[in-house]
């Protein structure tokens, strides 16, 4: 049985790295996108487009390991965070800040073009409060990513502050403007407002909590699964476990609040349609 893990972080530094992504195997998980963290979380100062894109073939080493060393088909997720814009924009001015972020944005893209990366992300907006400048900047940059996607006909995944319906039909306007494909914007962290996401065409990627999962899955199936496992031995488990999405799954088949076609759909089809990858068994 397949099973999938939108969004998951490695940190070969702070982290457990391979050990993490072995309880996830050991749990039942088969599949996992993992995700981009930030330059400086890679050892990189964060302060040009240079840095941003040596962080990001960095990532695609953490990958490539977890493919040879594993037994976990892992996929990349690159781009540029939004809290490294809203940063850099305050250490080197807006004007700079934006160009370094979008010439890393387009190697992101060299990278899915290339088939070495399945989607542009976490890109967005920051979660936290920011000038209105760095605000409306992280906009654009964010409608530039999902630009860049719609080129490579590839995923874009969002971080944004927390989200709500009125938040959805935002982004919905969004994407409507840039043209991409809707289904190949995912809201990352989203909440299970799975029928409102499904209106807007955006795919939504909830966390594998018992109450968020229960309340998806009263809306339908059409979302993913994710963790947003941050890998920091300071912080375990936050935001979840790394085994937390095969554990759930198969709680949930077993206690009949999940059939198989259900479970089929969200780690096989629903990925498949997103990303456009191909997940053997």
């Amino acid at each position: 049985m397949i099973i999938f893990d939108n969004h998951f972080h490695v940190d070969p530094f702070k982290g457990l790295f391979l050990e993490a992504v072995k309880q996830f195997h050991r749990a039942g998980g088969t599949h996992l996108n993992v995700v981009y963290k930030t330059a400086h979380d890679y050892g990189f100062a964060g302060v040009k487009a240079e840095d941003f894109i040596k962080a990001m073939d960095f990532h695609l080493e953490l990958v490539e390991k977890i493919n040879k060393e594993s037994s976990v088909k892992a996929f990349a997720v690159v781009g540029v965070h939004p809290a490294e814009f809203a940063y850099l924009a305050e250490k080197k001015g807006l004007e700079y800040a934006k160009n370094e972020v979008m010439k890393a944005l387009e190697y992101a893209q060299k990278l899915c073009f290339e088939r070495k990366a399945i989607a542009i992300g976490e890109i967005g907006r920051p979660h936290y409060e920011v000038s209105e400048e760095i605000w409306n900047e992280s906009i654009e940059l964010m409608k530039y990513g999902m630009e860049l996607a719609k080129e490579a006909d590839c995923a874009v995944q969002l971080h944004t502050e927390s989200f709500n319906e009125e938040k959805f039909r935002e982004l919905g306007r969004i994407v409507r403007e840039v043209g991409i494909k809707p289904y190949r914007v995912v809201k990352h962290y989203s909440p299970p407002l799975i029928k409102i996401a499904e209106e807007e065409g955006i795919f939504p990627s909830i966390l594998a909590s018992k109450k968020t999962l229960m309340e998806a899955l009263m809306q339908g199936s059409r979302f993913l699964m994710e963790t947003d496992y941050i890998d920091d031995k300071k912080r375990p488990g936050a935001v979840l476990g790394p085994k937390t999405v095969p554990k759930r799954t198969l709680a949930f088949i077993q206690q009949g609040l999940m059939d198989e076609d259900t479970a089929y759909k969200i780690h096989m089809e629903n990925p498949k349609k997103v990303y456009g990858i191909e997940l053997e068994e």
